[in-house]
């Protein structure tokens, strides 16, 4: 039997849909992990309503002590936040994590995590909508459900790629230049494969595609596809300054004549905003600093 503490939240969660299907997803699991521990920690009973920060350090602590990562804590404690505001209690969770006891994450380590995408590993993928979710990752910096969800025909408006905001994370559209011949033939070819839909095969449904995309890197060794967000973030950066991202050259920023630095902070700024980000802290992750 549901507790009282599932239902409502999963009630609000239905009630206020995200545009991401995976904002969804790991808001649903957060929660029902969430309602189980609380009862392992002797909350049995809880009304969502009577949510106090008792509950949360009790959580808190409860994942420290299972040594999680530190982005896997911050990342429920989001969803946990978002719960709180939900019913109405903004202060339940303070904004700065310092607050219940979860340090800042170091995002910045100047360490290149770029991945390739050769030939050769192109060649041993037989889902050709999976090949070409890849491709388009590493031509437009996407996300994968972003490369999966996105309609080519529909995106693609002959100087620049607009993502709708269904496709994107935390719902928010963007838009991506299309600077190169070989960018617009990579786009003819999707949309001759979509046929005006997704590239999502029309018999199978998001999740399944997204376990295909997952099961087809493993075989190729792709162990970090969002390493192909990286590998387009450093070569625009090229691009728009002539010099290589700290990243990759292991220059840090300060040491840069005024003339360039400037010129990484334009970058920067430009690299953020077709990455779907709004924080140039977030960009410092695949840039360096």
């Amino acid at each position: 039997m549901a507790t009282n503490f599932f239902f409502e939240a999963s009630k609000l969660l239905r009630q206020h849909n995200p545009s991401s299907f995976a904002t969804k997803s790991e808001r649903f699991k957060t929660i029902k992990l969430v309602d189980k521990q609380l009862v392992a920690l002797g909350f049995k009973g809880l009304k969502l309503n009577n949510l106090k920060p008792k509950h949360i350090e009790a959580l808190v602590t409860h994942w420290q002590a299972e040594g999680l990562a530190l982005g896997t804590i911050k990342n429920r404690m989001a969803h946990l936040r978002w719960l709180a505001e939900k019913i109405g209690k903004n202060g339940l969770i303070p904004r700065s994590n310092d607050s219940v006891g979860i340090s800042r994450r170091v995002y910045v380590t100047n360490e290149n995590k770029s991945r390739k995408l050769s030939d050769m590993r192109l060649n041993l993928i037989t889902d050709q909508y999976v090949q070409m979710s890849l491709r388009l990752q590493a031509a437009f910096g996407l996300r994968r459900e972003e490369a999966m969800k996105i309609q080519p025909a529909k995106a693609d408006r002959g100087d620049r790629l607009v993502l709708d905001a269904s496709w994107c994370k935390g719902g928010r559209d963007r838009a991506i230049q299309i600077l190169t011949a070989a960018q617009h033939e990579l786009l003819a070819e999707a949309k001759a494969l979509a046929a005006g839909r997704s590239l999502i095969p029309k018999e199978l449904s998001y999740v399944q595609q997204m376990k295909r995309y997952e099961n087809t890197c493993i075989k190729i060794g792709l162990d970090r596809a969002h390493g192909l967000r990286h590998s387009y973030a450093h070569r625009r950066y090229v691009e728009l300054t002539g010099f290589e991202c700290p990243a990759v050259s292991g220059v840090s920023v300060g040491s840069l004549p005024a003339a360039q630095q400037a010129a990484d902070r334009y970058a920067r700024t430009v690299i953020t905003g077709e990455l779907g980000h709004s924080r140039l802290q977030v960009t410092a992750v695949y840039l360096g600093r």
